[in-house]
């Protein structure tokens, strides 16, 4: 952290008209942004959609969903009130909505190839890379919003165990066991995150741990093979093997591995599904 702290000691953050030694620009408006909270938004998120489009150029690619939104009475300056529309249209965008995430779950299901358990994609990239495809990007929003392109991270995910059983802290122990040779292969580095499966959030725990990454090997135990086995559990597994501990929920888990930069020559996880580095299976041990 010291180091870091001297890199960012070294930034300084200045307007581009005083770097430039030039007269400010005259200030843009103010926008009034409509306040994005989780309860609001789940209340009217019409009301955010209208707000967020005035915002967003439109293209080529978009034109034709946006003039069906525009039908309906939503895009920049509309107002579109759910609230206002009659039990039955209620009833029915109500149904649209439950339809479209059912479609997006089954899109997900089926775009993600299952490895040891691991769904491991290529959901992400530009605007280029989805190309109009409304479906691949609502899955990727759904799936890892903001997430990097494969060639610059690759994010394997499960929520089972090796036998496909769901994962539970609440009621099993388990290991997640990298094989002598077989740590993630990046060129910058790898990591293991834990979240609660309900809410998708970290996991609150006694250590501060949220995750598991190729910086922390240093202070992790190594079995005398070569290989490095994570305890994936809600107890502490002890002070022998408490550095490999990735504290889990009393509950459902899903967990993510975040791989930076992956290598494109074997072993490699690229191309996504195909690779011939594979994530190992977690393991159920009580």
């Amino acid at each position: 952290m010291p180091n870091v702290e001297k890199v960012q000691a070294g930034y300084k953050a200045q307007p581009l008209s005083a770097f430039l030694k030039q007269p400010a620009p005259t200030a843009a408006p103010e926008i009034a942004f409509v306040p994005a909270t989780t309860a609001g938004i789940k209340d009217n998120f019409f009301q955010y959609l209208d707000a967020a489009l005035q915002f967003v150029p439109e293209t080529l690619r978009d034109n034709a969903i946006r003039a069906k939104l525009a039908k309906i009475g939503i895009g920049p300056g509309k107002t579109f009130e759910f609230k206002e529309l009659s039990l039955e249209h209620k009833a029915e965008m109500l149904i649209s909505v439950k339809q479209g995430d059912d479609k997006i779950n089954k899109w997900l299901a089926s775009g993600n190839k299952p490895i040891n358990r691991w769904n491991v994609s290529s959901l992400l990239g530009d605007e280029v890379f989805f190309n109009g495809d409304w479906l691949r990007r609502a899955g990727a929003a759904k799936a890892g919003l903001y997430g990097n392109d494969a060639v610059e991270a690759m994010y394997p995910f499960t929520r089972t165990d090796a036998t496909g059983e769901p994962l539970d802290g609440s009621k099993h122990k388990y290991t997640l066991t990298f094989p002598p040779g077989q740590l993630p292969p990046v060129n910058a580095f790898w990591s293991v995150t834990m979240y609660d499966g309900k809410s998708q959030f970290l996991v609150k725990n006694p250590i501060n741990r949220y995750l598991i990454n190729s910086p922390m090997l240093p202070g992790m135990k190594t079995e005398p093979d070569g290989s490095v086995t994570l305890y994936i559990q809600e107890d502490n597994p002890g002070a022998g093997k408490e550095a490999n501990w990735l504290p889990a929920p009393d509950g459902p888990i899903y967990l993510v591995m975040r791989l930076y930069w992956p290598k494109t020559t074997p072993p490699s996880i690229l191309p996504a599904g195909k690779g011939t580095w594979q994530p190992p299976g977690v393991k159920r041990v009580s």
